[in-house]
Formats: structure tokens, C-alpha cells, sequence
């Protein structure tokens, strides 16, 4: 079971070379950064990781775990995440969040005000942030762009963030005309 109060910042993704090394995929604003938050620890909490970065390869980190000396063992690490508490994270910047702390947020309707979905996954597929939202009506998964056009308001002390009614709408009109086309 996951703890909460906890950030993922990366994951093993593969190994490198005989020696240990594993090839990590950083989630953190500069990849770098990833060992200067002090030990990780898994996603379940029950194993403690100290970590350095020796290089890059590719996209991808390569990082030493303390103890594992071998490919072997290192190959086992495949899929880790890494995670530290929130606390050792400094605070975001206005108008900036953790993806964490934006999943799982109520979506509200600007014009109506009715709660239309909760937001369920953000993605970065390289223009940009995306919202992915589940909406409460269909249970369909809708993507948008996370702006201030699209969503003015996020309230992450309060648990919702506000978006523009247009698009609301437009996802609706996706589904009704998907269930006419099939009638």
C-alpha cells in the first residue's frame, strides 16, 4: 500500500554496464536533482535507497544505488519507484503544483458550477501540460490543455479546480454524437 505525504520523483527503468548502474527516468523539474532530497524509498515504503547520479545516458539517469555492485541485482530494481515525502520537497511557486496533489481533484463547471469529473492523470507530451479528466456523467476520459485558458482556477486547499464550460460541453457533444452514429 502506497503512504501518502509522498512524491514519486523517478523510476529503474533499465541498467547500465556490470557494475550496478540503473538507468532511471526522473520525474523531477531538473533530472539531476533527483538524489539531492537524501534516501528514496520504494513505492510501499518498506526498502530505503541511497542514491547518486554518475551520468546520463541518453534521456535517461544513470544512478548508483548503495549495494548494489552487480548487474543482477541491479536488474531486479526494474520498475522501483522512487519516492520522498512531500516534505522534502520545497513548496511550489504560485501557479505551479505537484502533479500529486492535482490527481484525484474535483473538476467544477465555470458557467454552471456543477461538478462535472475529477481530474485522473496530467501529461507532458512535450507542448505542454494536459489534464486528463474522468467525467462524471459517462465516465469517459477527456484531455486538456492545462492553462489559465482552459482551466482559470485551481484550488488545491480546497480539492477542485475550475474549468472553462466550452469544453465540458464539447466533450459532451463527442459523446452524444459517438451514440448517434451508432443508432
Amino acid at each position: 500500500m502506497e503512504k501518502s505525504g509522498r512524491i514519486c520523483l523517478g523510476a529503474v527503468v533499465g541498467v547500465h554496464g556490470i557494475k550496478g548502474e540503473v538507468k532511471v527516468k526522473s520525474f523531477t523539474e531538473v533530472d539531476r536533482d533527483i538524489d539531492k532530497y537524501g534516501p528514496v524509498e520504494n513505492k510501499t515504503g518498506d526498502k530505503v535507497f541511497s542514491i547518486k547520479v554518475t551520468g546520463h545516458s541518453k534521456e535517461l539517469l544513470r544512478v548508483k544505488i548503495k549495494g548494489v555492485d552487480d548487474r543482477n541485482l541491479a536488474e531486479t530494481l526494474i520498475g522501483t519507484e522512487f519516492y520522498v515525502s512531500k516534505s522534502a520537497l520545497p513548496e511550489p511557486e504560485e501557479d505551479e503544483y505537484y502533479h500529486a496533489d492535482l490527481i484525484g481533484l474535483r473538476v467544477v463547471e465555470k458557467a454552471s458550477g456543477k461538478e462535472a469529473g475529477t481530474v485522473a492523470g496530467i501529461y507532458n507530451f512535450g507542448a505542454g501540460d494536459i489534464l486528463e479528466l474522468r467525467l462524471k456523467e459517462s465516465g469517459r476520459l477527456e484531455m486538456i490543455p492545462f492553462t489559465k485558458q482552459y482551466v482559470p482556477v485551481v484550488n488545491v486547499k480546497e480539492g477542485f479546480i475550475i474549468v472553462e464550460s466550452a469544453i465540458m460541453n464539447f466533450a459532451q457533444d463527442d459523446a452524444e454524437e459517438e451514440v448517434s452514429d451508432e443508432g
